[in-house]
C-alpha cells in the first residue's frame, strides 16, 4: 500500500497511477480469494484511453464468476472505499465487467475468454507480475 490517504482518494475521486495499480492487485487479489483461473492484468494506459488497467480472470461456472466479481468488489470496497462505477453481465454470470474508471476488472467464463482473447486484442499492453497465493495455486 502506497502512502497516499485512502480518504482523500474516496473525497477527490482522483487516483494517481500507483493507486491505480493498487487497485487492480486488490481487485487480482480479490479474484484469487474465489480461485479465479488465469489472472492476468495489464496496463493499458500507454495504448488505451479507456482504462489505466485491465484485470482479467477466469471462473469456471457461472456461480464461480459471480462470486469472484462479487469478492473482487468486496475487496475494493473495503480496502478502498470504492463501488465500481458500473457492472455489466451480473445476472448472467458468463462475463462479468467491473468498471472503476482506472481500472476495468473482466471475470469469464473459459470459453467466452477463449473466444474473446483479451488478452491478444491487447497484446501490446504491458503485463503486470501477479502470483496467485495458496498452496498449490500457481
Amino acid at each position: 500500500m502506497s502512502d497516499y490517504s485512502k480518504v482523500d482518494l474516496v473525497n477527490t475521486g482522483t487516483l494517481n497511477s500507483d493507486t491505480s495499480r493498487a487497485i487492480a492487485m486488490t481487485a487480482a487479489q480479490g479474484a484469487d480469494d474465489r480461485k479465479a483461473g488465469d489472472i492476468v492484468l495489464l496496463g493499458v494506459a500507454e495504448v488505451s484511453y479507456l482504462a489505466d488497467y485491465f484485470v482479467m480472470a477466469t471462473g469456471f461456472s457461472r456461480v464461480q464468476v459471480r462470486a469472484i466479481s462479487q469478492s473482487v468488489q468486496d475487496k475494493i470496497e473495503i480496502e478502498w472505499q470504492r463501488l465500481p462505477l458500473r457492472v455489466e453481465g451480473q445476472a448472467e454470470g458468463s462475463w462479468v465487467l467491473l468498471d472503476y474508471g482506472e481500472v476495468i476488472v473482466h471475470v469469464l467464463m473459459a470459453k467466452e475468454r477463449e473466444f474473446y482473447n483479451l488478452e491478444a486484442f491487447w497484446g501490446h499492453a504491458e503485463r503486470i507480475e501477479f502470483s496467485a497465493a495458496g498452496p498449490g495455486r500457481e
